[in-house]
């Protein structure tokens, strides 16, 4: 999906920043840096809520609820980025009404005329429905607390910066190679092997 919205919004550069990389990278850094910013502050929000569970249960409990959503949601990550359970496919069509309240506000930004621009409609894409992004909330409520989790989805979107920004000037091209089954696959399994091993020691505390 992101490589198909970052050709897109390539697309919708001016003339003179799609000719030459160097103009193009205050557009794409401002794109990324305004979707860094807005997991950051769900992160924020789903951090609360992990706070807000934790404090009305007892602490032994609390820190073992939080361990095992963080197992989960690295299994349920894992599975969705491998694409072998689409199960999280719900959480984007539950999140496609609160989407449908924001993207009126993306769309008086087009056409992007400036990198703070940018930054405005990358605050906006990061509300975007997402199965990618919302596994690693459920993984953020696991932090139980509100820094902890902004802290997550802000590590979270920089980890996609390089990916996204090669997508930006290539025009999606990346995003090819990224998509291969192979590549989800192997990082897939890696993440689902993260998550269990989480369960495991769960089980031994």
């Amino acid at each position: 999906m992101c490589g198909g919205i970052v050709a897109a919004l390539t697309a919708g550069l001016p003339r003179d920043a799609k000719r030459r990389a160097r103009r193009q990278l205050p557009y794409q850094l401002g794109y990324n840096l305004g979707r860094i910013v807005g997991y950051a502050l769900a992160g924020a929000l789903m951090g609360g809520l992990g706070l807000v569970l934790a404090q009305h249960l007892p602490i032994e409990n609390g820190q073992r609820f939080l361990y095992g959503v963080s197992g989960i949601g690295m299994i349920l990550l894992g599975l969705y980025l491998a694409d072998w359970w689409r199960g999280l496919e719900w959480l984007e069509r539950a999140g496609a009404k609160l989407w449908r309240r924001i993207e009126p506000f993306g769309r008086r930004l087009f056409p992007v005329a400036s990198p703070y621009e940018a930054f405005a409609l990358g605050l906006v894409w990061a509300w975007l429905p997402c199965g990618l992004v919302y596994s690693v909330l459920i993984w953020s409520v696991a932090s139980g607390s509100p820094v902890q989790g902004a802290l997550l989805l802000f590590l979270f979107g920089l980890g996609t910066l390089p990916n996204l920004l090669a997508m930006g000037f290539l025009a999606g091209g990346v995003a090819r190679y990224a998509g291969r089954p192979l590549v989800r696959r192997a990082a897939g399994a890696l993440i689902i092997g993260f998550g269990l091993h989480a369960l495991t020691q769960l089980w031994l505390l």
